[in-house]
């Protein structure tokens, strides 16, 4: 596209608004009626806790049908997403923005005191806005921070979708194309099988919605994480056997961690007692886990993470860095959000924390960091 193709698609159209809020309001509705696991989120600092319908997985499947059926019926183009992504990321930025603006607004307003909706407000407009001032905002009875990363995580696989169409088209699905949406496909879909697994993790029982997540979730995530998909489809790259296999072997060895790691982390958390490898656990003060893949790194599901994100690039070869944004981004996000986190649970545990670090000194890779 030339430069001036481009800052005209940056003015979203009616047509990319109208796929956008389509797109969000089948999951408000998808989310309310489909059937799913109830699942009980983390108690609150106020002994409260939230409860989240899990049905991720069951609206994404019957969205693809959703849209298989169209295609098949000449409704929509299966290439439509991609056609339209520059107006579409648009779109999707100035609409995170409002959000982020209309939660900060609301939320300072609130005079709620349950953790989950009371106001936490430093009178830094920035500060506020970009990390946000309330744990769990909720619109109509939809719980926005879950709701939002759901949104994320089934965009990017609906890019893919749409890539692939185009990289068909052309005539250019080859075997590195094959490794990328695979990749891809089976991590996105592992996502919203273990979607209870989520309401585990940092974002859901720490971070506060703000700017941050709402871009995250909703731009950073669909938008950035289909890099590869875009390299491919404009840049025919052809692996050799080795490559392939070594290629395989990260995903695979960064799925294992990543996976292993958060699920013995949520099965810790619903059950202390439960053996991990086979193994009653082993607690340092009765509440901080060094078993299994937590007696390796603090952080061990962060190296799984980082080693997925390599093999989403892998398959483009090493010409060019830029399909090397991802792994290279996640890289300082989960670094910065490491650093954050020792320093809350430090706070937290105080001492206990002190003796955790000494059985388990290395923060994300072994021998490493």
């Amino acid at each position: 596209m030339e430069v001036g193709d481009i800052l005209a698609a940056l003015i979203p159209s009616w047509s990319s608004v109208v796929i956008l809020f389509s797109y969000l309001g089948y999951l408000a509705i998808a989310g309310a009626v489909l059937p799913g696991k109830v699942v009980p989120g983390a108690v609150l600092s106020d002994g409260t806790r939230l409860h989240y319908r899990c049905n991720g997985l069951l609206s994404l499947i019957l969205f693809v049908v959703l849209l298989g059926t169209g295609v098949s019926m000449k409704m929509i183009s299966p290439t439509v997403v991609a056609d339209k992504g520059i107006e579409l990321l648009s779109a999707t930025f100035i609409f995170s923005l409002i959000v982020s603006l209309a939660l900060h607004a609301v939320g300072c307003k609130s005079r709620e005191q349950s953790s989950s909706f009371k106001a936490h407000v430093t009178g830094n407009f920035v500060h506020d806005w970009w990390f946000g001032v309330q744990l769990n905002p909720h619109f109509m009875g939809i719980d926005l921070k879950f709701f939002f990363v759901r949104a994320g995580m089934m965009g990017w696989l609906f890019i893919n979708l749409s890539i692939l169409a185009k990289s068909i088209q052309a005539g250019n699905a080859n075997l590195s194309v094959i490794l990328y949406q695979l990749f891809c496909l089976l991590y996105i879909l592992d996502y919203f099988f273990y979607e209870e697994f989520m309401t585990s993790t940092w974002d859901i029982i720490a971070e506060r919605l703000g700017y941050m997540l709402v871009f995250g979730d909703l731009v950073f995530i669909p938008f950035t994480f289909s890099i590869q998909g875009w390299w491919l489809l404009m840049n025919k790259v052809e692996l050799s056997k080795v490559a392939v296999i070594a290629n395989c072997l990260v995903f695979l060895v960064g799925y294992c961690v990543f996976r292993g790691a958060n699920k013995q982390k949520h099965i810790f958390k619903k059950n202390p007692k439960a053996h991990i490898w086979g193994k009653p656990p082993k607690l340092v003060g009765g509440k901080l886990l060094v078993s299994g893949y937590w007696g390796v790194s603090r952080h061990c599901n962060y190296l799984g993470d980082l080693l997925l994100a390599l093999s989403f690039s892998l398959p483009c070869g090493a010409s060019s860095p830029i399909p090397y944004f991802y792994p290279i981004y996640l890289l300082i996000l989960l670094i910065w959000r490491e650093r954050r986190d020792e320093a809350r649970c430090a706070q937290k545990y105080k001492e206990i924390w002190v003796e955790y670090c000494k059985l388990v000194p290395w923060r994300i890779m072994p021998y490493v960091y």
